[in-house]
């Protein structure tokens, strides 16, 4: 087959992944704001956001993952042009959604004493925790803007996620500067300020996505308040079993990064402020794979649907081979700018030559970290979601995560081993769910065709 067969594609690949990938980077860009303006306080500081949003993060892939399974609930119901059976997944989502929002703030106030319990400095632990417990309650809006997010999405509404992320970063950014530094009136909080910008942009974010449904003539329909006699045991049950393993395959993969964080505090304050510098603009070039991941959901989906594996097989090369394209692209940037882009977060020259070591580390795994992600999504179109969830598991925590610790820990390499094994993992990943989604296209095309 042609390479043009597969380019061709990719116009129409991005035409549906642009809007995901920004949407997703506004949430990376609020921590991005943090980074660089907690980093002018010090090693120290930017250290302890780095443990406080360790937690964070792993309370975020559980939460995230379930509203996933809100936007292909609300597409099908919008394809029937069955509102009512539309506004029933939706109320439901968004109930389940806000309740485990509370449960994921519970949650990390009740586990914060494990912070005392990590091999973690002592300085660095005092400033994570007041940190911790303020943006811990951020959880609850975040998981209401998600909610109402996949819910537009399902509608094919994607714009409005978007000027929500825009408007809360430059929230953010706002208030950190007056309270991080203390500007003008504003008393100095440093890292309690960037909590409190965090927190507030979050609320704004919500607050503006909710006032968007309620003002759109397309949404007013799904809004009608879902009464006691309506509320479905199976509608919870049907979100939770399409949201849960999705959710695991973020946790996996989102915990063996924050058991990276930890492994490199217990190395010390600069190996881990240098490894919270690398992970923030590994996040970044990340999200271009999760919106090119979910082109790949959708498109493998229709092709399903139209019970065409062939042109499913093709489609589906075509985003594997985009994404391979482009995370190559930011694998050069990255070990060209390797000595620069730390200069952008802090002026500690410990910390920034660290750091430019474990960016040549993340430059070569921006290739299989694109791959897994987009290969992912493929599966997730084939709604194939058990198997992938242990092959994750197995790559990242059978595989990458005892690398990292041996080298890291017992070898004496230190974060940039911890590093290594977390390239170890990411590229088995790629090859085990590649394998699978070759393995499936090729049965079902045989299934079909009699061959493949």
């Amino acid at each position: 087959m042609r390479f043009s067969n597969y380019t061709k594609e990719f116009s129409y690949n991005l035409k549906l992944a642009y809007p995901v990938m920004l949407g997703q980077l506004g949430h990376v860009l609020v921590g991005l704001a943090d980074n660089i303006m907690v980093g002018r306080l010090g090693a120290t500081q930017l250290a302890a956001v780095s443990l406080g949003n360790s937690m964070v993060f792993i309370a975020l892939s559980l939460g995230i993952g379930f509203t996933f399974a809100i936007t292909p609930l609300i597409a099908e119901a919008d394809g029937e042009q069955n509102i009512e059976k539309g506004r029933l997944d939706f109320q439901h989502g968004f109930i389940l959604s806000t309740i485990l929002g509370v449960a994921m703030f519970i949650m990390l106030l009740v586990a914060k004493p494990l912070l005392n319990y990590m091999d973690q400095p002592p300085e660095v632990v005092a400033l994570a925790i007041p940190y911790l417990e303020i943006v811990a309650f951020s959880m609850i809006p975040l998981l209401i803007f998600q909610a109402s997010k996949q819910f537009a999405d399902g509608l094919s509404q994607t714009k409005h996620a978007m000027h929500a992320t825009i408007a809360a970063n430059i929230i953010n950014v706002v208030i950190n500067y007056f309270l991080i530094y203390g500007i003008w009136i504003f008393p100095r909080l440093e890292l309690v300020g960037a909590a409190i910008g965090t927190l507030v942009s979050r609320i704004a974010m919500a607050a503006f996505m909710v006032y968007i449904l309620h003002s759109k003539a397309k949404f007013i329909p799904y809004l009608r308040m879902i009464s006691w006699a309506e509320i479905q045991k199976e509608k919870f049950i049907k979100i939770i079993n399409l949201g849960f393993p999705t959710a695991m395959q973020m946790f996996f993969e989102i915990a063996v990064f924050t058991a990276a964080i930890w492994l490199a505090g217990s190395l010390g304050t600069i190996d881990q402020a240098a490894n919270q510098i690398a992970l923030n603009l590994a996040s970044m070039t990340f999200m271009i794979a999760v919106g090119l991941g979910v082109t790949a959901t959708i498109r493998v989906g229709n092709q399903k649907g139209l019970n065409q594996y062939k042109e499913l097989r093709r489609i589906a090369f075509s985003v594997f081979l985009q994404i391979f394209i482009i995370e190559f692209i930011f694998a050069i940037g990255f070990l060209s700018l390797k000595d620069v882009l730390p200069l952008i977060y802090i002026d500690n020259i410990e910390v920034t030559k660290t750091a430019s070591l474990l960016l040549v580390v993340a430059g070569f795994f921006q290739l299989s970290d694109g791959v897994q992600a987009v290969v992912l999504g493929a599966l997730r179109g084939l709604q194939d979601v058990k198997i992938p969830t242990y092959m994750t598991f197995v790559a990242y925590w059978i595989i990458g995560f005892p690398v990292s610790f041996v080298l890291g820990k017992m070898m004496g390499y230190g974060s940039q081993g911890i590093w290594i094994g977390l390239l170890v993992g990411l590229t088995a990943s790629a090859i085990l769910l590649f394998l699978r989604f070759n393995y499936l296209t090729k049965k079902l095309i045989l299934s079909k065709h009699g061959t493949t």
